[in-house]
């Protein structure tokens, strides 16, 4: 979309601008029909983050067995300087799916940069994260862009003149097949044009023990993060999932380099949605994610197919994450 049609103006602050392109919201009630009725049965994982499963991710977060997030914090407090460096001091910061925007707390405390430009699809949360950033950072310049960043869109041309460099981490970039993350990169590479950075995270490929028990938490919080997916589908769509009847599956599959996850019906049983009839057998699962590891080389190779030049990248003692620096050809 081009920028000169989104509709723009200020926050009551006087100093959030908001620029909103009008992205399609996702049709939850078709996709998981869809979903449900296609041959192996998937539902996207966008779907997990209402207000509940988004406590339930904050609470794997601060599980022992889930390390990409306090490694990921780790890596980057420890070579904030050398990143801040290769980002350049007063640059465009640029935060596809920004959320919360913790993280990048870290960034615009280093590098001071002109402006900051969160991108996310949810318009009420993206203002509230801009207004407590606005409010933290009184002297930085805030353009909150409601888009679906997943799809290419441009800048707004009122955005002030800088070296841009986007931000994408959490190791999202695992959540897209290899080939959809070449075209996200492919975006991502046009959006901050020749020369311009992105800081991405992505987790590595480990011992198979190791991912299995990020995703199968002792405190059972990634079980019920999955399972609240079908608690959601009876809430607003009506349906009457019985949710002991069915239980949460995630495992490493290590010849695909990716973890599966996977919600599973403990029996032969018929669930019905808005009318219609969902025969499952036991046994037979729904997919709810897939999460890609790589190799530091792997994914460097992956970057070079999207138009990037790998500058450098950043692990944690134990090869446990990386934190890529790649610059557009």
């Amino acid at each position: 979309m081009k920028p000169e049609t989104a509709r723009r103006r200020l926050d009551e602050t006087g100093r959030i601008r908001f620029y909103d392109f009008h992205p399609k919201s996702a049709d939850f009630f078709g996709e998981v029909i869809q979903g449900l009725s296609q041959r192996p049965r998937a539902i996207a994982p966008k779907f997990f983050y209402d207000e509940r499963g988004s406590q339930l991710f904050e609470a794997i977060c601060q599980t022992p067995e889930y390390y990409p997030t306090r490694t990921e914090v780790d890596i980057l407090t420890r070579h904030i300087e050398e990143i801040s460096s290769f980002m350049r001091p007063g640059c465009l910061l640029v935060e596809p799916g920004s959320g919360n925007s913790q993280k990048v707390r870290l960034l615009i405390e280093a590098n001071r940069p002109r402006a900051y430009v969160p991108v996310d699809i949810s318009r009420d949360f993206l203002l509230w994260a801009a207004r407590r950033i606005g409010a933290e950072y009184p002297a930085l310049e805030v353009h909150a862009i409601c888009a679906d960043y997943t799809a290419p869109f441009m800048l707004p041309a009122k955005l002030p003149e800088a070296h841009k460099v986007a931000f994408f981490p959490g190791s999202s970039i695992g959540n897209f097949t290899p080939t959809e993350a070449v075209a996200f990169l492919s975006n991502l590479a046009r959006l901050v044009g020749s020369g311009g950075g992105v800081l991405i995270g992505a987790d590595i490929k480990k011992d198979a023990a190791l991912l299995n028990a990020a995703y199968n938490d002792a405190q059972g919080f990634t079980a019920a993060f999955n399972l609240n997916l079908l608690t959601r589908i009876n809430r607003k769509l009506s349906s009457d999932f019985d949710i002991t009847r069915f239980r949460h599956h995630a495992f490493y599959d290590a010849a695909a380099g990716r973890i599966e996850m996977r919600i599973v019906s403990n029996a032969a049983q018929v669930v019905t949605i808005a009318g219609r009839e969902f025969e499952f057998k036991e046994h037979e699962s729904i997919t709810t994610e897939y999460s890609y590891k790589y190799t530091i080389s792997e994914f460097q190779a992956l970057s070079v197919r999207a138009g990037f030049s790998p500058v450098k990248a950043w692990t944690d003692p134990d090869g446990l994450f990386g934190v890529h620096y790649l610059e557009a050809s």
